[in-house]
């Protein structure tokens, strides 16, 4: 009988863990959101936005490009534990300028193009996601750059200077 009682408590806790595991949903892109970087009010700025899901904070925090998001990831300093990153699936997206509030995916499973000759919501080059390869493909071949992971971003293409002399595209 103890074993038995041994048993379920070890099953009990193993389930709450796997529960406590459930990354949070993302969350709607308000006109009231502040970038984390510039607190700049993220909907004021064209293309992709990003949000990270710390663990202990009630909100994410928001990123105007998602570059931004990208170099916060990559840095050695951080608030907290990372429960979720989510990113604007710009296949999904109405348009560069209205990137939408509720197109989130799983930035780990995005792809990216990186490289491009666009420039996201504050001027600098941006990484752009795609829920779809094809999407990634199609923009990639229109405006230049590679398709990665998230996990395969480089570290210049985000934490590097940016070229203050470079044109750059906003896209149709």
């Amino acid at each position: 009988m103890r074993h038995l009682i041994l048993a379920a408590v070890l099953v009990l806790s193993a389930c709450q863990e796997e529960e406590a595991k459930v990354p949070p949903a993302p969350v709607e892109l308000t006109e009231v959101a502040l970038s984390y970087f510039c607190q700049m009010n993220v909907s004021e700025h064209g293309g992709p936005k990003g949000q990270i899901h710390l663990d202990g904070f009630p909100v994410p925090l928001f990123f105007a490009q998602v570059r931004d998001l990208a170099a916060y990831v990559k840095s050695p300093e951080r608030d907290a534990e990372i429960t979720a990153i989510y990113v604007s699936d710009m296949g999904a997206a109405p348009s560069w300028a209205h990137p939408g509030t509720m197109n989130w995916i799983d930035a780990k499973g995005a792809h990216f193009v990186v490289g491009s000759n666009v420039a996201g919501g504050m001027g600098a080059p941006e990484v752009v996601p795609f829920a779809a390869p094809e999407d990634a493909a199609r923009f990639s071949e229109r405006y230049g750059g590679t398709v990665a992971g998230f996990e395969t971003i480089p570290d210049d293409a985000v934490m590097g200077p940016v070229d203050l002399d470079r044109q750059l595209e906003t896209p149709s």
